[in-house]
């Protein structure tokens, strides 16, 4: 089979779909029967061509982007990436052998897909990953109502719509009721993330690791700090806030204000492959956001046999086992984080109980496995 893959991220571009995308090329790598070419975005002025293990591709385009802000995509780049994606992902179709077109976003990717596919008479797979779907992020609410007849029409004329978890699926419905979809989550790399002892000072660390932005729900962490110090006078909680983003300033200023910025250390982004020893460090993991599609920075956090503490939303629902595993925290309360964390500082057999228990569930979500449900699914449509 020949594949073309389209995702406007890709490492060190971009966020979890990003990720996803590599750990999907890496196990496609494996297989000698496929034959895979992503067109993504270049990080500099220049494109680039990366082959993996011989019959893996990476296409990379100019955009306009340069290393600063990686982690987000203005509405600018995502035009950049459309119109010379295109162009890119159309000159490899017209080489001939592609059999599929698999889309990472329905938009911008999922519209080249339709577009590509009726010229090229290849069939279409879109993934929906978070900010493609409506509903999914309060930035987005206006394009959101521009967005849908498009958005539909993507769906519709696609030969699947595989959403990465049962959450996004829910939503995606309430968006286009009759529509077919399936799910397929994002995986783990379990041999890359691996259980620790955790910190050894006497202090409970904390990470997140996410973009700094309003929807992560990172405030009411740090108001959660502030009332354990204030109410039960608790200061041996150290939070590790992983990653960058706009809403960094604010969150620093505000654990100023609060009297908790030595709990709190804004490490910044980090190289994928530093990750490993930062969940090391860790004792806790903890996602208190709005909104998720599948995150891969709790199914890290799985792997690294870590207790979490995350919001229903998104994949949650297939990674959380309540009180085994972790604990579900209610959205937007400082409260009810500061109870969790309080409950696990206090009880540490509990805390090694749900690391055993992560790292037990990440065992058998592998990307290996993944892949294997995607290749078939390219299988199905290839006529």
């Amino acid at each position: 089979m020949k594949i073309l893959f389209l995702n406007y991220e890709y490492p060190p571009l971009g966020g979890g779909a990003g990720n996803a995308t590599q750990y999907l090329l890496q196990e496609y790598a494996k297989q000698p029967d496929l034959e895979v070419h992503l067109v993504t975005s270049s990080i500099d002025g220049s494109a680039h061509d990366e082959c993996i293990g011989g019959r893996v591709f990476v296409h990379s385009v100019p955009i306009g982007k340069n290393a600063e802000n990686l982690h987000f995509q203005s509405q600018k780049d995502l035009l950049m990436y459309a119109w010379r994606g295109y162009a890119k992902a159309d000159a490899l179709l017209l080489e001939g052998g592609y059999e599929a077109i698999h889309a990472f976003f329905t938009v911008p990717c999922g519209y080249m897909a339709l577009r590509l596919g009726k010229k090229h008479g290849v069939p279409y797979i879109v993934s929906l990953r978070g900010a493609d779907v409506p509903g999914f992020s309060e930035r987005f609410t206006l394009l959101y109502s521009f967005l849908k007849p498009l958005i539909r029409q993507v769906w519709r004329e696609s030969a699947r719509v595989i959403a990465v978890s049962l959450g996004m699926q829910r939503l995606a419905e309430e968006t286009a009721p009759t529509q077919p979809m399936n799910v397929i989550p994002n995986g783990i790399s379990v041999e890359d993330f691996v259980p620790s002892s955790g910190s050894t000072d006497g202090k409970i660390r904390v990470i997140s690791t996410s973009r700094l932005t309003p929807r992560k729900g990172l405030r009411f962490l740090i108001q959660a700090l502030a009332e354990m110090k204030t109410r039960q006078g608790v200061t041996d909680i150290e939070v590790l806030l992983i990653g960058d983003g706009h809403e960094r300033e604010s969150l620093e200023d505000m654990a100023r204000e609060m009297g908790v910025s030595n709990q709190v250390r804004f490490i910044g982004r980090v190289d994928h492959a530093e990750l490993k020893s930062w969940y090391a460090q860790a004792d806790i993991f903890i996602l208190p956001s709005m909104n998720e599609g599948m995150s891969n920075a709790m199914l890290e956090a799985l792997a690294s046999g870590l207790p979490l503490l995350v919001t229903r939303t998104g994949g949650a629902d297939e990674v959380l086992e309540e009180g085994i595993n972790g604990f579900a925290l209610e959205m937007r309360s400082a409260e009810d984080i500061a109870e969790k964390l309080l409950r696990l500082r206090n009880d540490r057999e509990l805390r090694l109980r749900m690391a055993v228990a992560s790292r037990r569930k990440a065992e058998a979500m592998s990307w290996g496995n993944v892949a294997w449900q995607y290749v078939k699914v390219y299988g199905s449509v290839i006529k």
